[in-house]
């Protein structure tokens, strides 16, 4: 059985490297060149020793004199050699570096790349720490062979050269030296036995420490208000341990194994020495080819070590590769069509049957429909899980449903080419995403906007007051996440980056929860003013406050996944009970309260905040 992982390891550690040549040829053919330099003269530098040897060392000891002629010739061939050597060196490292280095950035580019193209429904399924894992470490686990294998292919020329040298010199000699070799191969196909499962599962752990390092930063707000430093900082440690010995386990047979790898061409240096010696005193060879042959023997050993490097690095390579190909070859992208969304002002949404339902779940909507005409206001009302959120993400094309359509202007969202959604229709989600960069930074997300439309988008969102009050205004690093900002003032620059790009459909998910419902009432009638104008959106808002809800032109109230009335927020308020009995329900919680006698020991104000909470909460619920 470990002989047959071995050898599938190995075809599979094959198959990346051909990857690799077929993807960097010119510079892959250019660093073997530089190795085979390296080889070419590190074989005539033996041949080298061993004339010198013969015609310039033996005859002055022989003569008791020498002339700088032939020392100055000798010192000149040495360094014509040397020189050589040093130029296919610094070719083979240098582009061999270039190659290992440009793989990594195309994969790690291809990667990132598909990790944009694939819908949120696959990254649910994925930890992030995982899928940073995949465009990291995994990526430089795939290529790390890179750097040796120039080397490998060229000193395989060195190794055919130097048995030619050999067998040409004296053949005796040669059958003594040569047979290191079999130690030497055995010796590998041990290694790679023992090496190949531990080298795979440290790299599977380095995948598990980093999704636990990047889940405690996360969740370091949760962490922190539970009490949970010590159990997070156990449930790292116990990954670490793992991870640490796994990688002790890889460096104890990497220990043991490079010792006796170098241990055995110097057996068999010892060998022909032995033989060479004996054949010296009998007049069959001279201290010349004494010292070649020597000499080369001592060469034998980088070829076997540079393959050896290549082959110590194909488990964690095949992993990596595996684990990286996973993401590549994942399906479910969005597909584009060609269709442009030209029409100018405001967006006439329809939403025509739409059903969605997440990977391996139950259908979350069912057969959604209605139509929202061009700068209309649409409050989509429902308590919580009746997929409100779920049909945010649909309408601005996060996801596709499973059947039905949603039509921008009459073009179906599937039809439309790459960017035309995201350039027609903004979504501000209730969960803010802010970066760490200045307020200009997080508004234009990189687009060449001026800073007078800016200030505009800043007013609109109600955000200019507190933008102002800044050290540095627009210029103001605000922190990772915004953590400078408090969460209304994050979720106003969210709606003002999204109100810069000047969409034609605004889809606002719960966006001003943490605003104070005052500045909420002014942001949503300054959308309504723009559209006065015919500058502004049509607007979808997922709402739960009445006075938002009221602002609206009309309003959709849903239950589990279905539309269950449309209209205005009085006439359903008219005929619809569940309607009625959400929205009024902290009204309703706070005449309750007034009604009833102060409990002992509990202040009315936290009593009647509690109770109004617990009846809002009670009426959300499914």
């Amino acid at each position: 059985m470990s002989q047959r992982v071995t050898s599938d390891i190995l075809r599979a550690g094959l198959r990346v490297l051909w990857v690799a040549i077929r993807t960097e040829p010119r510079v892959f053919a250019v660093a073997v060149v530089g190795s085979g330099l390296y080889a070419a003269a590190t074989v005539g530098t033996a041949w080298v020793l061993g004339r010198i040897t013969q015609n310039v060392v033996l005859p002055a000891f022989a003569a008791g004199r020498t002339t700088a002629g032939a020392l100055g010739g000798a010192a000149l061939v040495i360094v014509a050699v040397a020189v050589l050597k040093a130029l296919g060196v610094a070719g083979r490292r240098f582009y061999a570096g270039l190659m290992q280095y440009r793989l990594q950035a195309t994969y790690r580019r291809a990667v990132t790349r598909q990790y944009l193209e694939l819908p949120l429904a696959w990254h649910h399924r994925h930890p992030t720490g995982q899928l940073l894992s995949n465009a990291n470490a995994d990526v430089e686990a795939i290529w790390a062979p890179i750097a040796p294998l120039p080397m490998a292919v060229g000193v395989v020329l060195m190794l055919f050269i130097a048995a030619a040298a050999i067998l040409a010199t004296d053949l005796l000699v040669a059958l003594v030296g040569f047979l290191v070799f079999p130690a030497i191969a055995v010796l590998n196909v041990v290694y790679q036995r023992r090496l190949g499962p531990i080298a795979a599962r440290a790299q599977q752990l380095r995948a598990e420490v980093s999704e636990v390092a990047h889940e405690s930063f996360e969740g370091g707000l949760v962490i922190k208000t539970l009490g949970r430093e010590q159990e997070e900082t156990d449930r790292f440690a116990t990954s670490a341990r793992r991870l640490r010995d796994a990688n002790v386990s890889v460096g104890k047979i990497r220990g043991l194994f490079d010792p006796v790898l170098e241990a055995l061409p110097n057996l068999g240096v010892l060998a022909a020495l032995l033989v060479g010696s004996i054949r010296l005193e009998h007049g069959a060879m001279t201290a010349g080819d004494l010292i070649q042959v020597t000499y080369l023997f001592t060469l034998l050993a980088w070829p076997i070590r540079a393959l050896g490097w290549v082959l110590a690095e194909t488990p964690r390579s095949v992993v990596g590769w595996d684990r990286v190909r996973g993401v590549l070859d994942a399906r479910g992208s969005l597909p584009y069509g060609a269709a442009a969304l030209t029409e100018p002002g405001p967006a006439r949404l329809e939403v025509r049957d739409v059903r969605f339902g997440h990977a391996g779940g139950p259908p979350v909507l069912h057969d959604v429909g209605f139509v929202v005409e061009p700068g209309r206001t649409v409050a989509i009302v429902g308590p919580t899980g009746a997929g409100k959120s779920t049909l945010a993400g649909v309408l601005v094309r996060l996801v596709d449903p499973d059947s039905g359509a949603v039509l921008i202007d009459g073009v179906d969202a599937r039809a439309a080419g790459r960017g035309e959604v995201p350039r027609v229709a903004s979504l501000v989600a209730q969960e803010t995403f802010l970066f760490d960069d200045t307020v200009r930074g997080n508004v234009t997300l990189g687009l060449d906007i001026p800073d007078e439309q800016v200030w505009t988008a800043l007013r609109r969102a109600q955000a200019d007051g507190f933008v102002t009050e800044l050290p540095a205004g627009l210029d103001t690093r605000i922190g990772e996440r915004g953590a400078t900002l408090s969460g209304g003032q994050r979720q106003r620059l969210a709606l003002a980056r999204a109100l810069v790009r000047r969409p034609r459909l605004l889809v606002l998910d719960d966006a001003t929860s943490s605003v104070d419902p005052r500045v909420e009432a002014r942001i949503l009638r300054g959308l309504r003013e723009a559209q006065a104008t015919g500058s502004g959106s049509t607007v979808i808002v997922i709402a739960y406050r009445k006075a938002t809800i009221a602002l609206a032109d009309e309003v959709v109230y849903m239950e589990h996944g279905r539309i269950v009335d449309q209209g205005t927020h009085a006439e359903l308020l008219t005929r619809s009970a569940g309607y009625r009995h959400l929205v009024t329900a902290y009204e309703r919680a706070e005449s309750e309260r007034a009604a009833r006698p102060e409990r002992p020991g509990r202040s009315g104000q936290a009593a009647g905040e509690a109770e109004s909470v617990d009846a809002g909460e009670e009426a959300m619920a499914p």
